[in-house]
């Protein structure tokens, strides 16, 4: 992959489809797709439209009664006990799984956190870059026998239009010298796009590619970590939590691109790309407003993708790929 590849590829849908619009007229039988995230938001919209169209879900849950009663009316749909912020747990997770499955077509990283407090987990990691990256680092590492095993196995990692915020911080990752929530949360978007480039370098050889997306801006629990009153003064929604600010989706019209992601024939003997809109991103210039869309080319820049896989895999003492 490279920045020449970032550029649309004419896909027949846009900024305005759903989750619905993207699967219709697909047969998924015989598939199985893993979803984190999959019982609130974009992942419970997410599974949802995979098990409509035949899949296997199986939706890891550091909350599984909750995710149980949430998708209690989804078909083929299993839910498992799994912390991303607990590596262990990621490992338990993903050997069960191991046992259950001979092949794994679909790794939905939905998932995340966003703008939350100050929190330090497992060995004094910062929370959302633990929560949002290396849990699912971690867990793809875990599963990659899995997607090997399949025919054509895609990951698709959600990312954000907050990678805009920063690069990676390689000289204080965890912030330990200050916390800034937004910054926190921008490194973690960018570490996002970052583990689809290398992962897709990794396993191209093994039929099992990878993108970063970025969903759009949708009002879901992800923003559980804002006071009502934040989201108000950003313009976001009004006093009774109404969502009025510009160009923001449906829950559904957020899923669409991930499921795009998934799916798509367009994609096709592609990877390590970025997309929006249910197509492939353009590289956006350098200080460009985060609403203007795009990825920065430090997002998708194959030398700092294989620096931070080196970071996550000493960190988390995942499984290597491709080693």
């Amino acid at each position: 992959m490279s920045l020449t590849d970032q550029q649309p590829l004419g896909s027949p849908f846009s900024a305005s489809a759903t989750a619905e619009d993207v699967v219709s007229g697909l047969d998924l039988s015989g598939r199985t797709a893993v979803v984190t995230g999959g019982y609130s938001g974009l992942g419970l919209e997410t599974t949802r439209a995979l098990a409509a169209a035949g899949a296997r879900v199986v939706v890891p849950a550091r909350r599984p009664d909750v995710a149980r009663a949430a998708l209690r009316e989804v078909r083929s749909c299993e839910v498992i006990a799994m912390d991303l912020t607990d590596i262990d747990s990621v490992r338990a997770a993903s050997a069960y799984l191991g046992t259950r499955l001979d092949r794994l077509d679909l790794l939905m990283a939905v998932a995340g956190v966003m703008a939350t407090p100050e929190r330090r987990v497992g060995p004094g990691w910062e929370s959302q870059f633990t929560a949002n990256h290396l849990g699912h680092f971690a867990l793809a590492c875990e599963l990659y026998p899995l997607l090997a095993a399949a025919d054509a196995a895609r990951v698709v990692v959600n990312s954000s239009a907050g990678h805009t915020l920063t690069d990676i911080r390689w000289h204080d990752p965890h912030f330990r010298t200050g916390y800034d929530k937004w910054l926190a949360y921008g490194q973690a978007k960018t570490a996002n796009a970052l583990f689809a480039v290398h992962l897709d370098a990794l396993g191209r050889g093994d039929g099992v590619r990878a993108f970063a997306l970025h969903p759009g801006k949708i009002i879901t629990g992800l923003q559980r970590g804002m006071t009502l009153q934040e989201q108000i003064d950003r313009g976001w929604v009004d006093e009774r939590g109404k969502v009025v600010g510009d160009g923001f989706k449906s829950p559904s019209q957020g899923a669409a691109t991930g499921l795009w992601a998934a799916t798509s024939p367009l994609l096709d003997g592609r990877g390590g790309l970025y997309l929006e809109d249910c197509d492939v991103a353009r590289v956006s210039a350098p200080g460009s407003p985060m609403d203007d869309g795009g990825v920065r080319a430090y997002a998708v820049a194959p030398d700092a993708a294989a620096r931070l896989w080196d970071l996550s895999l000493a960190a988390t003492g995942a499984r290597p790929i491709g080693r």
